[in-house]
């Protein structure tokens, strides 16, 4: 392998899609990689965006580019229902492969792609990019050294501003295709908190649909819908701890992002910065001990931030701690996480949501 990790990217089109406002500024800020190929589902287009962004190749074939020499590693950022046959072709070739979360529509889908990988010994990431934020780092942290005690409960909500009055994307409205509320938002939030507190022991669901059709943002065309729009999980962790999650599409105003964390001496809150998704924003974190003491502001150490300093803010901060984490780990062999591995964990959860869900029985985890 060359000095800088040479980086074959599959599904980045110039200023339009998140692989162009956080895994391509995320690279380039980055001195251990290189883009040096990008793949379309066109030549023309894969052309396009080779000379806009200076790589080297371009191919509308996402196993060509996962074939040539001078592509180290590939990074799959396509739509979910296009992960596996990019991932496969990158393992295929023995080249280290980071996909974009949810990992595959299905658990079956991405427990192959999982298996695939540990078969060929081939390095792997996930784009769970929220368990490298600062602040949800240093919180997880904070909860193992007993800052607040025997954590207590947690509740956390988010707001969704997809799957409400209109959608952009006609392919996030099929439930068979793997990109929905509950999958995205809902995946990216339950494994921040999980990697925060532990992983649920059992919970009960509501993944609702309230609305049967919906329009499409450019066109006003309605189509039919059969994902949720609202999302309600509680439950119990492992540790004893009592959680409440709630995914709320559609609403623009108001709260934005909640999360509180009590413990036997103390609290924890984490506080949104942007109007933008948890894993995709800075948070804030503010905490206090004992009784009657008010929340106050608690800097982030330096230490859990393992980018250089212009790293742009925003979308491609935690992407480029990802990043970082994973050349690490491709040089040294060592194990990465987030992995295929983390990616199969957090999809048996969601399948365990929709049976909670679909029949109202509770579900018990471990």
């Amino acid at each position: 392998m060359a000095n800088k990790i040479r980086v074959g990217m599959v599904g980045i089109t110039p200023n339009r899609g998140f692989s162009s406002i956080a895994h391509m500024p995320a690279l380039l800020a980055l001195p251990d990689f290189e883009v040096v190929a990008v793949c379309t589902t066109k030549q023309q287009s894969a052309e396009a965006a080779a000379r806009h962004y200076g790589a080297a190749h371009a191919f509308a074939d996402p196993v060509k580019l996962a074939q040539h020499p001078d592509v180290d590693m590939v990074t799959v950022c396509v739509s979910v229902p296009g992960h596996l046959d990019p991932v496969m072709a990158a393992i295929e070739a023995g080249k280290p492969v980071y996909s974009e979360w949810p990992l595959g529509r299905t658990t079956a889908e991405a427990m192959r792609m999982r298996d695939a990988a540990a078969a060929k010994g081939v390095a792997h990431a996930v784009g769970l990019q929220g368990r490298v934020s600062p602040a949800i780092c240093y919180v997880r942290d904070l909860i193992a050294q007993g800052h607040i005690g025997q954590p207590l409960s947690a509740t956390l909500f988010v707001n969704a501003g997809n799957w409400g009055a209109t959608i952009d994307r006609a392919y996030q409205t099929s439930f068979a295709n793997g990109a929905n509320l509950m999958t995205i938002t809902g995946g990216h939030n339950l494994d921040a908190l999980c990697f925060m507190l532990g992983e649920f022991r059992e919970l009960s669901a509501f993944a609702v649909s309230q609305r049967d059709t919906i329009p499409l943002e450019a066109t006003g065309e309605p189509v039919p819908k059969d994902v949720p729009d609202q999302l309600v999980v509680g439950g119990i962790l492992t540790s004893g701890a009592v959680i409440s999650l709630q995914v709320r599409g559609g609403m623009t105003r108001g709260h934005e992002f909640l999360c509180e964390i009590h413990g036997s001496e103390g609290d924890i809150s984490l506080g949104a910065t942007e109007k933008t998704s948890t894993q995709r924003q800075e948070l804030t974190v503010s905490g206090a001990r004992g009784k009657g003491t008010p929340l106050a502001e608690m800097p982030i150490p330096d230490s859990y931030r393992w980018v250089p300093a212009g790293v742009p803010k925003g979308s491609p901060y935690n992407v480029a701690q990802l990043y970082a984490r994973f050349a690490e780990s491709i040089r040294s062999g060592a194990p990465m996480h987030p992995s295929f591995d983390d990616a199969v964990t957090r999809h048996r959860m969601l399948d365990a949501i929709v049976a909670a869900s679909t029949t109202g029985q509770k579900q018990v985890l471990v």
